[in-house]
Order: C-alpha cells, then structure tokens, then sequence
C-alpha cells in the first residue's frame, strides 16, 4: 500500500515538473461500454511516433509498465506489460485506457492523460490542460494496437 501511494505522488510530481501538455482543450469523445470507439482526431495515429512517446522517461509510461523496449535497460514492474498489448485490447481499449485509466478502474494510479474533470492534486501548470495532446493519443494507440507478442 505504501509503494502505491509513494508511486502515484511520484508519478503526479514527475507530471508536473516535465511533461508539456496542449493549452488546446479536449475534443468531444464517447465512451460505449470499455471503448472510446472513435480516434479522437479523426485519424489514425503514426506508430513510430507513438513508440517514441512511450519509451521517453519523460512520458512516465516505462517507469510503470515494461515492455518491448531493449534498448530501455530499467523499465516498470508496476502495471501490467505492454507486450501485446495489440492482442489483448482494440483500439477503442487502448484509447480510453489512456484518456481516462479511471474510468474503468477507480483506485488506479494510472493518470488521466486526457481529462480535466474531477481530478484533485493536480499541479497549478496543469490545471485546465490535459497531459497528452489528441494527437498523442492516437500515435500511443497506434503504436500499442501493433504489440501483438
């Protein structure tokens, strides 16, 4: 319980020293069921982009989860791998996983990449602005549909 809790204020304090969000606002989307069905930008995302977000430690997502990243010799052991994660979620799954991880999983400590509403201890820079862009959204998505292994 302890490791949890010191893990998510890391993660809340690692956000707001160093991950630059869009001052652009949240486009509309629709959760049906454990899906946001629709890209959020209309588009797919670029994959290579998308890897590229996810192996920066600046991003956080190697410092929980690990995966198929060999060139990253310290990875996370704290959330579930990455490693097929193509195979095991749509899409759609994988989107709202990283708008919202709350939404399917109150007690996560997953951070909501792409929402503004309802959260507390969110730092004085971040207020009023989500972590990632719609645009990073997607590339994560495109990237993780492809882990198939």
């Amino acid at each position: 319980m302890a490791r949890t809790a010191l893990t998510a204020l890391f993660v809340a304090t690692f956000f707001a020293a160093c991950w630059p969000a869009s001052a652009d606002g949240l486009r509309p989307y629709t959760v049906v069921g454990d899906t946001i069905p629709d890209s959020l930008t209309g588009t797919k995302g670029d994959a290579a982009r998308g890897r590229a977000l996810i192996v920066e430690r600046s991003s956080t997502c190697i410092l929980c989860h690990s995966g198929p990243f060999p060139e990253q010799a310290f990875q996370g052991d704290l959330a579930p791998s990455l490693s097929g994660s193509g195979s095991r979620w749509s899409e759609g799954q994988l989107r709202l996983r990283l708008v919202d991880a709350s939404h399917l999983n109150a007690a996560t400590i997953m951070p909501s990449y792409y929402r503004l509403d309802g959260l507390t201890r969110v730092g004085t820079a971040w207020r009023s602005k989500p972590i990632l862009s719609a645009e990073q959204i997607e590339d994560m998505v495109a990237y993780l549909a492809t882990l198939r292994d």
